[in-house]
């Protein structure tokens, strides 16, 4: 443990990455026009989504470079190393984001909202989900000094839980990116949640690569709330979710990480529970999914869900710090 940011250190990292992300956002997007990264929309999708068609995806790229690149310079920084918190974490999060953008890519290359196939893509976040949790676990094996710990059985199923709960809070962000600037601003809320428990716990370097994430976000975000100038596409979507999964494992904080991540993971859920019911039903449970297409089915306005799910999201992560403060 190391002495957390105080309030001026807080406010820095958190504007670096912001103002990072910013500076970057209107380059990285020309860019994406000129190679034709655009958006390819459902057809079975609402039908206002169509205007979407053609608007920049992959401006992830720019939200992860802001946040990795203020993570690490910040550790460096405060405490004269880049540490082995955010070395790992960083990995994590480009891992995913590489996974992201072959699925990207795909789509584009075959102008189709089509990519990788399921199972490719589920393979490869296990891989890299798997070698998190390794180095998760060697890192607590060796700062344990114990000798006992080694051979403790509840290392393995532990091991294993975190390697699904990162795979599953990816996906979950990934289907809750749908509306302008949902994901982004539910990532955010759930980053300032991991930060302040970092915080709390000492983990100054969670701390730090927390607040990246959320100042990353908050930059994304004049890009993308509505109407979308760019969006975040699977690289960005992919990444946040295994990123904000990985503050979790580094903390020990399982039950958190669900609170933080309450509407993805409905948002999830929404998708489990339509395939289930219709595959043994042949009945929907919902108009559409996942959860935010189902409102907006029902005559909401994009606005109108964004805003709302944002409001049960802060609630949530207000709720799960008190509670974990207890």
């Amino acid at each position: 443990m190391h002495s957390i940011p105080g309030p001026v250190q807080v406010a820095l990292v958190f504007m670096v990455s912001m103002g990072l992300a910013g500076t970057l956002g209107g380059p990285t997007i020309g860019i994406l026009k000129r190679i034709g990264a655009g958006q390819r929309v459902r057809d079975d999708g609402p039908q206002r989504h169509l205007q979407k068609e053609g608007t920049p995806t992959m401006g992830g790229v720019f939200l992860l470079t802001a946040a990795l690149a203020t993570a690490i310079a910040a550790d460096r920084w405060f405490g004269g190393a880049v540490r082995l918190p955010i070395v790992v974490l960083a990995a994590l999060t480009a891992a995913f984001a590489a996974i992201g953008a072959a699925d990207d890519w795909r789509k584009i290359r075959r102008g189709r909202s089509l990519g990788l196939r399921a199972r490719e893509k589920l393979a490869l976040q296990v891989i890299a989900a798997a070698a998190f949790a390794y180095a998760l676990l060697a890192h607590r094996l060796v700062e344990s000094l114990s000798p006992d710990v080694a051979v403790d059985p509840m290392r393995i199923p532990t091991a294993i839980f975190w390697v699904l709960a990162v795979v599953a809070t990816s996906n979950a962000v990934n289907m809750a990116d749908g509306l302008d600037g949902l994901a982004a601003g539910l990532c955010a809320m759930a980053g300032i949640g991991f930060a302040v428990l970092s915080a709390l716990s000492g983990q100054r370097e969670v701390t730090v690569f927390a607040l990246a994430l959320v100042g990353a976000c908050a930059g994304f975000l004049l890009f993308n709330v509505h109407p979308a100038k760019v969006f975040m596409g699977d690289v960005g979507s992919l990444a946040l979710g295994a990123a904000l999964a990985g503050m979790a494992a580094w903390l020990d904080r399982p039950v958190a990480l669900i609170g933080l991540c309450l509407v993805p993971f409905a948002e999830e859920l929404s998708v489990i529970a339509q395939v289930v019911s219709f595959k043994t039903t042949g009945k929907r449970v919902l108009r559409m999914s996942p959860l935010h297409h189902h409102f907006e089915l029902a005559g909401w306005s994009e606005r109108q869900v964004v805003w709302t799910f944002w409001a049960v999201g802060a609630a949530a992560a207000a709720v799960t710090v008190v509670g974990a403060m207890r």
